[in-house]
């Protein structure tokens, strides 16, 4: 092995890249980003860059002097289009190719956007600095932003927005946001926690138009009739991993590209961050991950498995994410979707505090908090880890 091409210059990628220089890979490794942009931290978009605390360039993931002692070739603003899995070589937007004796597909996901209404100016999505900096500039105190979605995305951001005297009123098409993600009470305390600080928030509310004039947004259209007036929108309805240039590839795409339990989704071919669904062996169960440190640590374990491809091992992590809203902290660790029951320990609103387990089977697969000490968390990522019996769990000596 000489040569790896890394598609996807963002957290993930750059972890990839790192991890095999720490290695001591000496070989070739080229960076192919469709943003210009140097590697940039993504979660700090919607909170201290927006309500700026934050300026754009710290954002930057690394310093000038650490990138450049990587010794990288980098191609970015230039998407990769195709890939050749015989000849393994990637084709580029500009007609160039590359090739490659490992390729590492970190290319991330893309905003959902809606079918109608899309190109009024004031319709927003949130993924990237320049969407956020768009969303920046429009927001002003007692503006009127309409969010649709109320995802972790679209509530950081209505949190952020509240802060900046924005009226804001967050649009959910189902009964509980977030309940499918972490169970309909810990959605339910996420919306008393919006409601205390003035967003209004609408659940079943199935959105039927952008309305606009003069090409640019004035509202909401709900299926029930009731229009929204809106100075701004932001469409916070999901993503969709970034697959399309591997059509023709012979990899498996399906929701995301589909990798083993060490990650790999054909010989010479691994699958790293949001874009990347993979076998995990502690869950049983396949997953993306769409969280910032599931991407570096996802990253690391590639390059692991690139340089010793017979000594590879299991990804399995225990993923763990976070949100921040109002000042109060929320954490994950596990897998918290499709679970079978989610029991709430401790949740007191006025206090900002709360603790959920969940249950998939008989084993306890996640928590997720708010107002605990750190202590704890890692207390209970470790009954996580250890695949503790859900019975076992809820009567270990652990305070909630």
């Amino acid at each position: 092995m000489n040569r790896v091409v890394v598609v996807g210059a963002s957290a993930g990628g750059l972890a990839t890249a790192e991890a095999l220089r720490r290695a001591k890979h000496e070989g070739e490794i080229t960076l192919v980003g469709d943003e210009l942009h140097l590697p940039y931290d993504r979660p700090p978009l919607s909170k201290q860059l927006l309500c700026g605390q934050w300026e754009p360039d710290r954002l930057s993931l690394r310093s000038t002097a650490d990138i450049e002692a990587l010794g990288l070739e980098w191609r970015l603003g230039v998407p990769a289009t195709g890939l050749d899995t015989v000849q393994r070589v990637v084709t580029l937007a500009d007609g160039s190719e590359v090739p490659y004796d490992d390729l590492v597909v970190a290319t991330g996901v893309r905003p959902r956007r809606l079918p109608e209404g899309d190109k009024l100016a004031g319709v927003h999505v949130l993924r990237t600095l320049p969407d956020a900096l768009a969303l920046k500039a429009a927001l002003r105190p007692g503006g009127r932003l309409v969010i649709v979605g109320a995802g972790f995305v679209g509530a950081e951001v209505a949190a952020t927005a509240r802060g900046l005297g924005v009226e804001v009123t967050l649009l959910e098409s189902a009964a509980v946001p977030l309940a499918l993600a972490v169970g309909e009470e810990a959605g339910r305390f996420l919306t008393g926690l919006h409601h205390d600080q003035g967003v209004e928030v609408r659940t079943n509310a199935a959105v039927v138009e952008l309305l606009g004039a003069d090409g640019v947004v004035t509202g909401v259209r709900l299926a029930d009739g009731t229009v929204l007036p809106a100075d701004d929108v932001l469409v916070a309805i999901g993503s969709i991993p970034n697959t399309e240039w591997l059509a023709g590839s012979g990899l498996t795409v399906d929701n995301g590209l589909v990798c083993d339990e060490y990650c790999a989704a054909a010989p010479g071919v691994y699958g790293v961050g949001d874009v990347a669904r993979w076998y995990n062996p502690l869950f049983d169960t396949v997953m993306r991950v769409e969280h910032r440190t599931h991407a570096a640590e996802q990253g690391m374990a590639v390059a692991r498995n690139l340089l010793h491809p017979d000594e590879k091992r299991p990804f399995s992590p225990v993923p763990y994410f976070w949100s921040d809203q109002y000042g109060t902290k929320f954490q994950a660790y596990g897998n918290l979707r499709d679970h079978d029951e989610a029991v709430v320990l401790d949740s007191d609103l006025g206090a900002r505090q709360l603790f959920v387990a969940y249950r998939k089977g008989d084993q306890l697969t996640g928590v997720l908090v708010a107002g605990k000490s750190p202590k704890i968390m890692r207390a209970w990522r470790a009954l996580i880890s250890c695949t503790t019996p859900w019975t076992d769990a809820l009567t270990a000596p652990i305070a909630a």
